[in-house]
């Protein structure tokens, strides 16, 4: 039987390798974009601050310069590029807001290469090689999805992938697809015994998401070495129902394509109706930082 509610649409992750040279990036990705908009996506999706070097694995003022404002010379071209392909496109950069004001910034453009929003990173890491807090504030506009020509798309990015609030919170404000535009990767002295266990822990946590929200999850990466951190690649995509819909490699630049059903998202949350049974009224708990267990009896 045909499926006459079928939704279908193309999406393709870019995984990429980045220099120090910001044009040489911003052309590398742009160059990866027309490629899978020649392929026929309607969706492309780039890596965490795709245009540099990750700047996190030190705390250099320094590092600030390589930021840019929202608009400007990157978003706009971006934008441009967008329109001139009729695609969406979701980045993410290192924004300057202000003097000493900087966030870890996603942009969402549709078809016609408007931008249909923002998205501040929310959650910011500080452990060894990740000092993110040095140089991101963190968001102020909350978790948000948009409608595109091609879907309802939200956007969270990269540490946000930890925490299911961020995820769930993304899923109630009607998103279909969640991307997590990423950087991570493997500290040289752990990958080895904990490499292998890190990764699954990261494909896990973003099936869990697919599965709870009945959403499609779009998880793009960076790969090869950039100081000590050697980018583990491994970009994928899942399904509502936490399939692996494709994968990349964990040593080579990609492009991910794979064609997606959006109505398969009301098929999974109506035989799956975690939506339907959550509990809102028990869930106050969620606003503290911990329960005391004295209390919670």
């Amino acid at each position: 039987m045909i499926n006459q509610n079928k939704k279908s649409i193309s999406i393709a992750a870019i995984q990429m390798s980045c220099v120090s040279d910001k044009a040489t990036n911003v052309a590398h990705a742009e160059n990866k974009i027309r490629q899978a908009a020649q392929a026929g996506s309607n969706v492309v999706c780039l890596q965490e601050l795709f245009h540099g070097l990750y700047p996190c694995q030190t705390e250099e003022h320094v590092r600030f310069e390589e930021a840019e404002p929202i608009p400007g010379p990157i978003s706009e071209s971006m934008g441009k590029l967008a329109g001139e392909l009729g695609i969406v496109l979701v980045i993410s950069m290192f924004e300057r807001r202000a003097h000493g004001l900087y966030h870890n910034t996603a942009v969402v453009y549709d078809v016609d290469g408007s931008t249909c929003g923002l998205y501040r990173k929310m959650h910011i890491p500080d452990d060894p090689l990740y000092y993110e807090k040095f140089y991101f504030t963190p968001g102020d506009l909350g978790f948000r999805s948009f409608d595109t020509r091609y879907g309802r798309i939200g956007v969270c990015v990269c540490w946000d992938q930890w925490f299911p609030e961020a995820a769930r919170l993304t899923a109630l404000t009607g998103a279909e697809i969640l991307v997590y535009p990423t950087a991570i990767g493997w500290h040289p002295s752990e990958k080895e015994e904990f490499g292998e266990s890190q990764y699954a822990a990261w494909q896990t946590m973003m099936r869990s998401h697919s599965i709870a929200n009945g959403v499609y999850v779009v998880a793009p990466n960076r790969v090869g070495a950039e100081g000590e951190i050697e980018f583990w690649g491994g970009s994928f995509v899942t399904d509502p129902y936490g399939n692996i819909l494709t994968k990349a490699s964990h040593s080579e630049e990609e492009i991910l394509h794979v064609d997606c059903d959006l109505s398969l998202i009301n098929t999974a949350r109506t035989h799956w109706p975690f939506l339907r049974d959550r509990r809102i009224d028990a869930y106050g708990g969620l606003c503290k930082r911990f329960l005391d267990a004295s209390t919670n009896g």
